[in-house]
C-alpha cells in the first residue's frame, strides 16, 4: 500500500459520455503534479496531446510500454495502467476504466492500481457503475459520485450495412471481421476508417481524422472504441455480439455491450445503437436493450488479483508470490497471464537458474518476462524470444547486442506489403520499442528508442495509406453522394482518349463501345461504376453507332477472326454455311445500341466483308454462287461445294467420281470460275497468291503458314502439306500448280509407250531434287525402264549435279529411263 493511502479517494462512476475522463484531466491539471492510468496506449496518447496543449510539452510525460516521453521537468504523466510508475511522488493519481479489474486477462493490473496507486493529495477512480460494490468492499473510504449521461441513448433496431445512417461506427471483434465489414462498406458506401487497439497511435489518429473530417461517413472498430476514444459517432452498430476473450468464444456481457454502445452521441447529442442482424445470435435480446438504454448494468461480484509487489528472493519465491491466493472474498486469483507462463517455462531451463541467483537478477528476469507478446505468437514462441533476450541481459555488460538489435529493426524497415503484413511489422516493432525504452537494457537506449520510433512512424504512415487504399474509395463516395437524384444525373465527362471521369475522379475508359472500369477499382465496385457510367454514356454510344454504320472502307479491318473499327473490335467472324458466307456476329459491347442502330451496323459490316471477300478470294464467291445455281447441274454443284469446303484446293482422288461425271460444258464452266482440273489436284490458282492465301488461311483457321512466295518446301517446313497447297513428295513438298506444270510437260514429251527422256530443266529451275522428281513421275503414272549398261541416256546425266556424277558409266539396273507405261 502506498504511503499516501490516507489521501482522499473519489470514485466517479457512470456510463459512457458522462465526461469522467475530462473531469479527471481538469482535476489533475489543478494540482502541482499528477498521473492518470488508461486502459489503452491510444487513449493515453490522446489525453497526452490534450494536456500538452494546456501545460506545454516540457511539463508533460507519456509512459507506455512502447513509448516514453519523459522531459526532465515533466510533472504530469499520462500512462497505460501497466506502465504507471507507482514509485513517483505525485499530488494526483487517477485510474480510468477501473471496472476492467474484472477482465480475466488484464484485470489483476487494474485491481492492483485500484488498491495501491495513490496521489499525495487526491486519488480518483473512474469506472462504470457496476464497480460500486467492489469499491465498497476494497476501498471503503472512497467517496462515490455518480455521473449521469449527458444525452439519451436509444435502441434503433437492426439495420443492414447498406441502410446504416452516416456517422455510424460498426463494431467487430476480430481483425478478420473488421476487414470484412470495411470491405463491404467500401463497396456500398465508399469506404470506412478503421480503428483497432493494435494500431499505432499515429495510424489510429490518421484514420480517425478521416472520419472526423467527413472524408468517410463510417468507422469500423474493435471494442477498443468503448475505452474512451472520443469521436463524433451518432450510431453504433454491432456486427456481432460474441468475442473470443483469449480462452473461449462467448457472448458479450451487458456491461460490455453498454460500454461500446455508449460511444454513440457526444455531450448533449443523442445517440443510437443497434445490430446488423435482426434475428439469431447476433441480435439483441429485449432485456439487453432495456438494460443498455436505462444504463442498468449488473454489479460486479469479484475482481481479479495478483500480487503487485512480488518476492524477488529467488525464482521459486517469485513464482510462489505471484500464485498467492487473495485474502479478500471479492478478489479472485488471476488466470495465468502470459508473463507468468513465460516465467515458469524459462524457469525450467538450467542456464536460467544458473544465472538468476540474486534478488537483483530475479527482478531483471521478471522484467524480461514482462515483455508483452505484441505479435500474439503464443507462450512457446514468445518464451523462446524472451529467453534469447534474457540471455543477453544476463551476460557480459547486461546489454542487448548492438548488431542483433540493429539487424532486427532493419528487417522491419520495409514499407511494402498489404495491411496484414504492415500490421505484423508494427507489432514486431512494438516489441523492439519496448526493449529500447528500458534504460538498462541497451548501451544507447535513447538512440535506439528514436530509431524504433522512426520505423514505427514510417510503418504507421504506410499502414494508413494501405488501409485507405483498401477500404476507402473516394471515387465511390463521390458517386454515392451525387447519386441521390439518380445515376443519370452524375456529371460524367469523356476525355479525348476515351477516359471517363466524374468530378475529376477517373471511372474508367471508353474504348469503342466497351466501358472498362479503372484498373484500380475492385471487383466489388465494378458493377456500380459500370451502371453509373453507362447511364450517362447513352448519347455517346448513339453517336459512335451512327459513325460505325456509315464508316468508310479504310476505317474497317479484319484482324484474325475480329472485325475492327478504328482499331477497336466491333464484330467477330464465325463459321457460316460455307467459307464464302461466314456469320458476322456483333461484339456484345454493341448491346448498348438500340435495335435500329445495331441493324444498320450489322448491314454495314456484312456488306464490307462481302466486298473484301470478292476482292481477295473471288473464286470462293463464284463457287458459292455455283452451289446455289440450279442450272449448273448436280455434278458441278457437288464438286463446287467440295472445292468450297476445301478452300479451293482438292486432291483429285477425293473427287474422282465427281470429276468423271462432269460433261464438257461443266468442265468449261469450272475453268471459267478459275478452277484447274489437274492430273493430281483440283485447284484455283488464284488462292495460292500471297494475299489470297492469307485470307484463305484466316477463313479456314489454318496455322503454320508456309513461307510467303515459296514454290518448293522441305517436308518438315511449316505449311508443307496439301491443305496449304503443297503436295508432299519424299523430302520435299511442291506447290500444286507447279506439280501440274511438270505433269503437262511430261505428257507433252512422251511418244506413246516408248521410253523417253524429258528435259529436266523445268524441275531443276524449281529446285526439285532427282528423288522428288522420281516420286512425282511415279504419282503421275510413269515407271522406270531398264537399259543396258553403258547406254544411259544423256538426260540422266544432266539431271544430276556435277558433284554427284559418277566417274564411270553406271552399272546395270542403276539408272532409269522413264517409260510411257501410263496406267489406264
Amino acid at each position: 500500500m502506498s504511503q499516501f493511502a490516507r489521501s482522499p479517494v473519489t470514485a466517479v462512476l457512470g456510463p459512457t459520455n458522462t465526461g469522467k475522463t475530462h473531469l479527471a484531466v481538469e482535476r489533475m491539471c489543478g494540482h502541482a503534479s499528477g498521473m492518470i492510468g488508461f486502459p489503452l496506449r491510444l487513449l493515453a496518447r490522446e489525453v497526452y496531446d490534450r494536456v500538452v496543449a494546456i501545460k506545454g510539452v516540457e511539463q508533460v510525460g507519456l509512459v507506455t510500454g512502447e513509448e516514453k516521453i519523459l522531459p526532465p521537468k515533466a510533472r504530469w504523466f499520462l500512462c497505460t495502467a501497466e506502465s504507471m510508475p507507482l514509485e513517483r511522488d505525485v499530488a494526483f493519481v487517477a485510474l480510468d476504466e477501473a471496472q476492467l479489474g474484472a477482465d480475466p486477462e488484464r484485470g489483476h493490473v487494474f485491481t492492483d492500481r485500484l488498491l495501491r496507486a495513490r496521489g499525495r493529495e487526491e486519488t480518483m477512480i473512474l469506472g462504470a457503475d457496476s464497480l460500486r460494490p467492489m469499491l465498497k468492499a476494497l476501498v471503503p473510504e472512497a467517496e462515490v459520485i455518480g455521473r449521469p449521461r449527458f444525452s439519451t441513448l436509444s435502441y434503433a433496431g437492426a439495420k443492414k450495412l447498406s441502410r446504416l445512417p452516416r456517422r455510424s461506427a460498426i463494431v467487430a471483434f476480430s481483425a478478420e471481421e473488421v476487414y470484412a465489414v470495411a470491405e463491404a462498406l467500401r463497396r456500398l458506401r465508399g469506404g470506412a476508417a478503421v480503428v483497432m487497439g493494435a494500431l499505432s497511435p499515429r495510424t489510429r489518429n490518421a484514420q480517425v481524422a478521416m472520419f472526423q473530417a467527413g472524408e468517410v461517413d463510417y468507422l469500423v472498430a474493435t471494442d477498443a472504441i468503448g475505452m474512451g476514444l472520443n469521436m463524433d459517432v451518432a450510431h453504433v452498430a454491432f456486427a456481432s455480439l460474441h468475442k473470443f476473450d483469449g480462452r473461449r468464444q462467448r457472448r458479450l456481457t451487458i456491461a460490455e455491450m453498454a460500454q461500446i454502445a455508449g460511444r454513440a452521441g457526444r455531450h448533449q447529442r443523442d445517440g443510437t445503437f443497434g445490430a446488423l442482424h435482426e434475428d439469431g445470435p447476433s441480435a439483441f435480446a429485449p432485456e439487453e436493450v432495456l438494460a443498455i438504454e436505462a444504463h442498468q448494468v449488473p454489479r460486479l461480484e469479484h475482481l481479479y488479483w495478483r500480487e503487485g509487489e512480488p518476492d524477488f528472493a529467488s525464482i521459486d519465491a517469485l513464482i510462489e508470490s505471484l500464485e498467492t491466493r487473495p485474502h479478500s472474498p471479492v478478489l479472485r486469483a488471476a488466470p495465468e497471464a502470459v508473463d507468468l507462463a513465460v516465467l515458469k517455462r524459462l524457469a525450467e531451463e538450467g542456464w536460467v537458474r544458473a544465472r538468476v541467483r540474486s534478488p537483483a537478477m530475479v527482478a531483471r528476469f521478471w522484467a524480461a518476462c514482462g515483455l508483452p507478446d505484441f505479435r500474439k505468437l503464443g507462450v512457446d514462441p514468445h518464451a523462446r524470444f524472451v529467453g534469447r533476450l534474457f540471455g543477453h541481459l544476463s551476460e557480459g555488460n547486461g546489454h542487448v547486442p548492438h548488431q542483433w538489435f540493429a539487424d532486427e529493426i532493419q528487417r522491419l524497415d520495409n514499407m511494402g506489403g498489404d495491411v496484414e503484413t504492415l500490421a505484423g511489422r508494427i507489432a514486431a516493432a512494438r516489441s523492439w520499442a519496448y526493449i529500447a525504452h528500458r534504460a538498462d537494457w541497451l548501451q544507447d537506449p535513447v538512440h535506439w528508442a528514436g530509431r524504433t520510433r522512426a520505423i514505427e512512424e514510417k510503418l504507421s504512415d504506410a499502414l494508413h495509406a494501405s488501409l485507405t487504399q483498401r477500404f476507402v474509395d473516394k471515387r465511390t463516395t463521390v458517386l454515392l453522394r451525387q447519386i441521390g437524384a439518380g445515376a443519370g444525373e452524375l456529371p460524367v465527362t469523356i476525355g479525348p482518349e476515351g477516359e471517363v471521369s466524374v468530378e475529376d475522379h477517373p471511372l474508367g475508359t471508353l474504348e469503342g463501345f466497351r466501358f472498362t472500369v479503372a484498373p484500380d477499382a475492385r471487383a466489388a465496385d465494378k458493377r456500380m461504376l459500370l451502371a453509373a457510367a453507362e447511364k450517362r454514356l447513352a448519347g455517346e454510344y448513339r453517336k459512335r453507332g451512327a459513325a460505325l454504320a456509315a464508316a468508310e472502307d479504310d476505317r474497317l479491318a479484319l484482324a484474325g477472326t475480329q472485325l475492327t473499327w478504328q482499331g477497336v473490335a466491333v464484330a467477330e467472324r464465325k463459321p457460316g454455311p460455307n467459307l464464302a458466307r461466314p456469320r458476322i456476329v456483333l461484339d456484345r459491347a454493341l448491346d448498348v445500341l438500340d435495335a435500329a442502330t445495331r441493324k444498320a451496323v450489322q448491314a454495314r459490316l456484312d456488306a464490307w466483308f462481302a466486298a473484301r471477300l470478292a476482292q481477295h478470294l473471288p473464286v470462293l464467291a463464284r463457287l458459292d454462287a455455283t452451289t446455289r445455281d440450279p442450272a449448273a447441274g448436280a455434278p458441278l454443284r457437288a464438286i463446287a461445294n467440295a472445292l468450297l469446303e476445301a478452300g479451293g484446293l482438292l486432291p483429285r482422288r477425293a473427287a474422282g467420281a465427281l470429276v468423271d461425271a462432269l460433261d464438257a460444258d461443266a468442265r468449261h464452266r469450272l475453268r471459267k470460275i478459275g478452277v484447274t482440273i489437274g492430273t493430281l489436284d483440283l485447284f484455283a490458282a488464284a488462292v495460292l497468291k500471297p494475299g489470297a492465301a492469307r485470307w484463305r488461311r484466316d477463313l479456314m483457321g489454318l496455322a503454320d503458314a508456309p513461307r510467303e512466295g515459296a514454290t518448293v518446301l522441305p517436308r518438315s517446313a511449316p505449311g508443307a502439306d496439301l491443305v496449304h497447297g503443297f503436295r508432299p513428295l519424299g523430302a520435299q513438298a511442291v506447290r500444286v500448280d507447279l506439280v501440274e506444270r511438270i505433269a503437262r510437260a511430261a505428257h507433252e514429251a512422251r511418244q506413246g509407250r516408248k521410253p523417253f527422256a524429258p528435259d529436266p530443266a523445268l524441275a531443276t529451275s524449281m529446285g526439285l531434287t532427282p528423288e522428288t522428281l522420281a516420286r512425282l513421275m511415279a504419282q503421275l503414272g510413269f515407271r522406270t525402264a531398264r537399259v543396258p549398261e553403258g547406254t544411259a541416256p544423256r538426260w540422266i546425266w544432266q539431271g544430276l549435279t556435277p558433284a554427284a556424277k559418277p566417274k564411270a558409266p553406271p552399272s546395270d539396273n542403276v539408272f532409269a529411263v522413264l517409260a510411257a507405261l501410263r496406267h489406264g
